[in-house]
């Protein structure tokens, strides 16, 4: 082989992966990704996930010297889970929203917003899953926050208590979903948090969106 042609291979085998870093911070790993109009589609040894491209606000490399002409296996994310296919999701958002006596047009605005509707991300906090739950929350409600079943079940569940808590009041449950009860409770309603009033406000108008389309 030709000495060129050696270099072009060290090269593109050492490479590095990339995360696509979404709207609410969460990152998905991926080996590339492609753009096609609105669409973007992630691969990774598994296989590819698609989403639309306003839910991803950059990328950032995964890079790295290697020591040796076989670079190391880019490493999943922590926690990540197999990837759910989009009507797989809604199907998921939906009948866990029916089992718990919620609109799945709100489960499915909060499912979006938490997690762009990706099984896999987690956010720089630690959030897993679909529904973003910490490890010490999906803990307490007996599931496994990398099983999306699990993770859409008791994330559902944890929103449904959240306003029975709230009197069915829905800025107070969101807040307190985003910022946790005690800052709720701390005081007396939403938060002075610009995330959360922002979370909030995003939540509410993918729900009007998502009932337009019911």
């Amino acid at each position: 082989m030709k000495p060129l042609a050696l270099l072009l291979l060290f090269v593109c085998s050492a490479t590095a992966g990339e995360y696509a870093v979404l709207a609410n911070g969460a990152r998905l790993y991926a080996e590339r990704h492609e753009s096609d109009g609105g669409k973007l589609t992630l691969f990774t040894k598994t296989g590819t996930t698609e989403m639309d491209a306003s839910q991803v606000v950059g990328f950032e490399r995964e890079d790295y010297v290697p020591e040796a002409p076989v670079p190391p296996v880019a490493p999943a994310p922590a926690a990540a889970s197999p990837a759910v296919k989009p009507v797989e999701v809604a199907k998921l958002v939906d009948d866990a929203a029916r089992k718990y006596g919620l609109p799945p047009a709100f489960v499915r605005a909060v499912v979006a917003v938490e997690s762009g509707n990706q099984a896999n991300a987690v956010s720089p906090k630690g959030a897993i899953g679909l529904m973003q739950l910490m490890p010490g929350t999906a803990r307490a409600l007996g599931a496994d926050p990398t099983i999306a079943e699990q993770n859409v079940d008791a994330g559902t569940r944890y929103l449904r208590d959240l306003l029975v808590k709230y009197d069915n009041h829905a800025y107070h449950a969101l807040a307190a979903y985003n910022a946790g009860p005690g800052a709720v409770d701390k005081y007396h309603g939403v938060p002075p948090y610009r995330e959360t009033q922002a979370y909030i406000l995003n939540v509410l108008r993918k729900w009007k969106q998502q009932s337009a389309t019911d």
